[in-house]
């Protein structure tokens, strides 16, 4: 079976949830035997036509020269490229830039579409662009064959929304089971002595009401925004806290290794998402050992329950950095609970496991013991 991944900016992951999501997918397939093509940015740091056995398409992607623009463009010569292809089945990863091509994805594929989060609460975005964005989602759903929802909240809206089925795969997570202190001494900093963040700099994401939390706590453990910060909002968020020496603006880190270091060491690990479904890095901050304090929405209340700590507003972020402390029994206990939902829920290997039942699903393939007898996935 040969699957195409359309909708990130390629692998291995140098940005973000998606490029993570299809890095991990990609190669977890592959090694099940099914044929899989990643499309990729031209301007991708690794220009190889293959990693770690799936296939890569770089298609040029103007994003550089046109900013958000540019995204719709690349879209488009992914999709024109596919339709060269003999794909028995496209995966994309979201619909913000796709879905205004819907109709020329290749008619012989199937196509099955990851909604992403509703992107058109983004405060980021003007009216207009949300107005654009409640459109492009109703194209995604008229014109993707099947649907698939990241979490529970996200299915529940498809199915008022539109009146439509979709299948529940969330994000996956590894267990990170050996921390390294050596991993902290570039950033100065002792374990379970500061407190952190690992996000896009985007408004809906809480970054402001977190660091108005930070400033505005007794205790000035030092604070890691990890998160590239060279655009107008970041250039806002570290004029605004120039003055808060304890504040470290860290930029985007993309070793996985060095993250888990950071996160498992923290004292308390700040996940602001308020839009979309299950958040990879809020999946890999559980798989690492962090103590979570999630803002309070459903999306984060569903993967976390009770193990974590909920805020409104900078003066329960600040009340948290003040009284909790990592190293108690209960937040011990919490941790311990979080790294067993990873291991028995949101593994890798699970989560593949999802996506291929979906798969051979919607190909109708079923005898996949057969298939693997012969060496080869029809």
């Amino acid at each position: 079976m040969q699957i195409a991944i359309l909708g990130t900016r390629g692998i291995p992951n140098h940005y973000g949830g998606f490029e993570q999501c299809a890095e991990y997918l990609a190669a977890g397939l592959v090694k099940r035997g099914f044929d899989v093509t990643v499309y990729c940015s031209h301007n991708h740091p690794y220009q190889q036509p293959k990693w770690n056995g799936v296939n890569l398409i770089h298609c040029y992607d103007p994003e550089f020269k046109y900013g958000t623009a540019g995204q719709f463009f690349y879209d488009f010569n992914c999709i024109r490229d596919s339709r060269k292809r003999n794909f028995d089945i496209i995966l994309q990863l979201g619909y913000t830039s796709s879905s205004v091509w819907g109709k020329l994805l290749p008619k012989d594929a199937i196509i099955t579409t990851n909604m992403d989060g509703l992107e058109w609460k983004r405060t980021k975005f003007s009216k207009k662009t949300q107005k654009f964005l409640k459109y492009a989602e109703r194209l995604a759903v008229k014109s993707s064959d099947h649907l698939i929802a990241d979490s529970i909240g996200i299915q529940q809206y498809l199915s008022s929304k539109y009146n439509v089925k979709s299948t529940y795969i969330p994000y996956g997570a590894h267990l990170f089971n050996e921390p390294d202190e050596f991993a902290l001494i570039d950033y100065k900093i002792s374990p379970y002595q500061y407190n952190m963040l690992i996000a896009r700099l985007e408004p809906e994401n809480s970054i402001d009401v977190i660091l108005e939390g930070v400033n505005q706590s007794d205790k000035k453990l030092p604070f890691l925004v990890i998160g590239k910060h060279e655009t107008q909002y970041g250039e806002y968020l570290k004029n605004k806290y120039k003055d808060q020496s304890h504040i470290a603006f860290c930029g985007g880190i993309y070793d996985i290794e060095k993250l888990n270091n950071l996160r498992h060491f923290s004292n308390l690990y700040f996940h602001g998402h308020t839009v979309g479904g299950t958040n990879p890095s809020l999946l890999e901050a559980m798989g690492s050992g962090a103590l979570i304090c999630g803002h309070n929405n459903p999306f984060n209340r569903y993967i976390l329950n009770n193990d974590g700590y909920y805020f409104n507003n900078a003066k329960d972020v600040a009340g948290f950095i003040d009284a909790v402390d990592k190293e108690d029994e209960v937040n011990q206990l919490v941790i311990k609970n979080n790294k067993e939902k990873i291991q028995e829920i949101y593994s890798w290997d699970k989560i593949i496991d999802r996506y291929e039942d979906h798969f051979y699903e919607i190909s109708g393939l079923t005898n996949r013991k057969r298939i693997s007898q012969n060496n080869q996935v029809a």
